[in-house]
C-alpha cells in the first residue's frame, strides 16, 4: 500500500501542476458561459415586461381608445379641418399600434413562455417582410401630420386672416394625403429588407420552421450609413422636431401675449386657449416618447452602438405615444368629453340634460359669444329670429350657432365658424371688430 502510494506520487504531483495552470482558464470559461446566460435571461425578461406585457397591454388599450376617438371626431358636429387631420393621426396611430404588437409583442412573450409557436415560427416569418415597412410608413405619417395639426394652429393663432385660405376641410384633405404618398414613397425601399426562409428543425420529421432574415440590400453598409441612420435621423426627427419646437414656441408667446394685454378672457378665448393647451400637450407628449429613439438613433449612427434594452424601452415609448391621444382629447376637449359621454355612457345625457321631443337639449349644444359677454342658445327660435336680423352665421361643424352680435352701436360683422383668437384692441378701434377677427378652428373643445 506504501509501494503504491510512491509509485502514484509523481502523477499526483503532475496533475496539481495541471490543474493550477488549466483549471483557471475553464472555470473562467464557465463563469463567462453562466454570466452570459444570465445576461440573456434578464435581457429576455426585460423584453417580456417591456414588450410583452406593457406594449401589448397599452397597445390594445390605444386601439380602442383610437377607434372611439375616430368615431366621435366623425360626427357631424365635429367636423373641421383639424379634427380630420386628428382623424387621420389616429387612423395611422392604430396601424402603428397593430404592427408594434405584431412585430415586437408577441414574439416577447413566446421569448419568455414558449407560447405562440406557431406564430413564431410560421406566421411572424411570413407577416414580417410586410408588417415592418407598413410601421415605418405609419410611424412617418404619424410624425407629419403631427406637424400638419402644429402647423394648422400656428395660422390660426400667429396668422388668422391667413387661417381663411390654408385651415379649410378641403385642405387638410390634400394635406393628409400629400403626407401619405410622402411616407410610402420614401419607405418604399423598406419592403426589400426583410425576407422569410425556412430551416430544418428535425431532419427525421422533415419539419420546417421560417425565419425572418435581413436581405442584401439591409447588410449594404453604403445603404446603412446613408438610408437608415443618415436619412432616418434627419427626415424622421431632426426635421420634424426642429419644426415643432419652432412652430410651439410662436404658440406659446402669441397666448401669452394675449393673456397679458387681456386679464380678462372671452369665453372664447379661454376654450381657444384651451384648444391651444390640448395640442401643445400632444405635441409635448411626442417629444417625451420620441426622443429616447432620437437617442439610440444618433449612437448606432455615429457611434455604431446597439444597446438593446434602449431599444426595447424606445418601442414601447413610441407604442404609448400613439395611444395616448385619446386621454388628451378627454382632458382637454371639453366638446369631445361630452360626445363620449353621450355615446358610450349610460348617465352621458344627464350631465348635458334631458332630451325633450328626440332633441337634445340646448345645453349640449354650441353657445358662442357674442363678443358682448351675453351668450345664445343655437336653438332658441325666438333669439335665432332676432339675431337673424343682424349678422349671424352656420357653424360649419354641423350645429348652428351665431357667429356675430348686435351691439350698442348697431351689426357688426360676423365672424367665421367655430372658435376664434382674439386679439387686443387697437387704439380708436371698435372693439367688437377687433373681437370679430377671429379665424375657423377646430370645435373639439367646444
Amino acid at each position: 500500500m506504501s509501494m503504491s502510494t510512491m509509485s502514484t506520487q509523481p502523477s499526483m504531483d503532475i496533475t496539481s501542476v495541471t490543474s493550477v495552470t488549466e483549471l483557471p482558464e475553464v472555470a473562467n470559461v464557465t463563469q463567462r458561459v453562466s454570466e452570459a446566460d444570465a445576461t440573456r435571461q434578464l435581457e429576455v425578461l426585460f423584453q417580456f415586461i417591456a414588450e410583452g406585457i406593457i406594449l401589448t397591454v397599452v397597445g390594445l388599450l390605444g386601439i380602442l381608445g383610437n377607434i372611439v376617438s375616430m368615431i366621435i371626431l366623425s360626427r357631424p358636429q365635429m367636423r373641421s379641418s383639424i379634427n380630420y387631420i386628428l382623424i387621420g393621426l389616429a387612423r395611422c396611430d392604430t396601424v402603428l399600434i397593430v404592427t408594434s404588437i405584431l412585430l415586437f409583442g408577441l414574439p416577447a412573450i413566446h421569448a419568455y413562455t414558449g407560447y405562440l409557436y406557431t406564430y413564431q415560427y410560421y406566421v411572424y416569418p411570413h407577416i414580417a417582410p410586410v408588417v415592418y415597412p407598413i410601421s415605418l410608413i405609419a410611424q412617418t405619417i404619424s410624425v407629419y401630420l403631427t406637424v400638419t395639426v402644429t402647423f394648422e394652429r400656428f395660422v390660426a393663432v400667429c396668422h388668422p386672416l391667413q387661417a381663411r385660405s390654408y385651415c379649410t376641410y378641403g385642405r387638410a384633405r390634400i394635406y393628409v394625403l400629400l403626407t401619405i404618398v410622402f411616407s410610402v414613397l420614401y419607405n418604399a425601399s423598406r419592403f426589400f429588407e426583410v425576407h422569410c426562409c425556412e430551416m430544418a428543425l428535425d431532419k427525421k420529421t422533415k419539419k420546417q420552421a421560417y425565419f425572418a432574415r435581413p436581405t442584401t440590400l439591409r447588410q449594404n453598409s453604403l445603404y446603412i450609413n446613408l438610408y437608415i441612420n443618415g436619412m432616418y435621423l434627419v427626415f424622421i426627427y431632426m426635421v420634424p422636431f426642429t419644426m415643432l419646437a419652432v412652430l410651439n414656441a410662436a404658440i406659446y408667446r402669441q397666448i401669452r401675449r394675449a393673456n397679458a394685454e387681456r386679464q380678462r378672457l372671452s369665453r372664447l378665448q379661454k376654450k381657444e386657449i384651451g384648444l391651444a393647451t390640448m395640442l401643445l400637450c400632444v405635441v409635448m407628449v411626442f417629444f417625451m416618447c420620441n426622443i429616447l429613439a432620437l437617442v439610440a438613433n444618433v449612437m448606432e449612427a455615429f457611434n455604431g452602438v446597439i444597446l438593446d434594452p434602449l431599444i426595447k424601452t424606445s418601442n414601447l415609448l413610441v407604442t404609448i405615444n400613439s395611444s395616448v391621444n385619446f386621454v388628451i382629447y378627454v382632458i382637454y376637449g371639453e366638446k369631445f368629453k361630452r360626445l363620449f359621454l353621450k355615446l358610450f355612457c349610460p348617465q352621458g345625457k344627464l350631465l348635458c340634460g334631458s332630451p325633450a321631443n328626440g332633441r337634445d337639449s340646448p345645453e349640449c349644444d354650441s353657445v358662442v359669444s357674442n363678443g358682448d359677454g351675453r351668450s345664445y342658445s343655437v336653438r332658441s327660435n325666438i333669439q335665432m329670429q332676432t339675431l337673424n336680423r343682424c349678422n349671424t352665421a352656420l357653424v360649419r361643424n354641423g350645429s348652428r350657432g351665431v357667429a356675430g352680435g348686435c351691439g350698442a352701436n348697431g351689426p357688426t360683422r360676423a365672424a367665421p365658424a367655430g372658435s376664434c383668437v382674439y386679439y387686443p384692441q387697437t387704439p380708436g378701434g371698435n372693439s367688437e371688430d377687433n373681437l370679430a377677427t377671429g379665424i375657423a378652428t377646430t370645435v373639439l373643445d367646444e
